[in-house]
């Protein structure tokens, strides 16, 4: 029987591109784009992308009611956040003063200015 791998859908990731990730890794998996709890239960692995604010990210996740699965799966079943969706399994963010899941101790902080590079390695 096939692996299913979902795919967190609550209308802020970068879905398309984690998806060809996963079928490029994973082909012998099932990859299963969702907003349904019920899915993201029965499911082998779950992914959580996400894009944009913290804050938003946050704001859609509760109004789509998937909370909840999201943090059930994360202490249960191998678990990848992808971008702010990885941001978004610690306690808190700086940016907006944002309440993550808390799934992991600790804070999102912003990179001092003096400690960035750019894609070629330089400040």
């Amino acid at each position: 029987m096939k692996q299913k791998i979902a795919v967190v859908d609550y209308g802020m990731g970068n879905l398309r591109s984690v998806s060809k990730a996963l079928e490029h890794v994973a082909p012998q998996a099932e990859i299963l784009l969702t907003d349904a709890p019920d899915v993201i239960h029965a499911a082998d692995k779950v992914v959580f992308p996400g894009q944009g604010a913290m804050r938003d990210c946050m704001a859609e996740l509760d109004a789509r009611g998937l909370r909840a699965a999201v943090q059930e799966a994360a202490a249960s079943k191998p678990f990848l956040g992808v971008c702010i969706g990885q941001q978004m399994l610690f306690a808190h963010s700086e940016e907006m003063d944002t309440p993550g899941l808390g799934i992991l101790p600790g804070n999102v902080v912003r990179f001092p200015a003096e400690r960035m590079f750019d894609a070629q390695g330089t400040r």
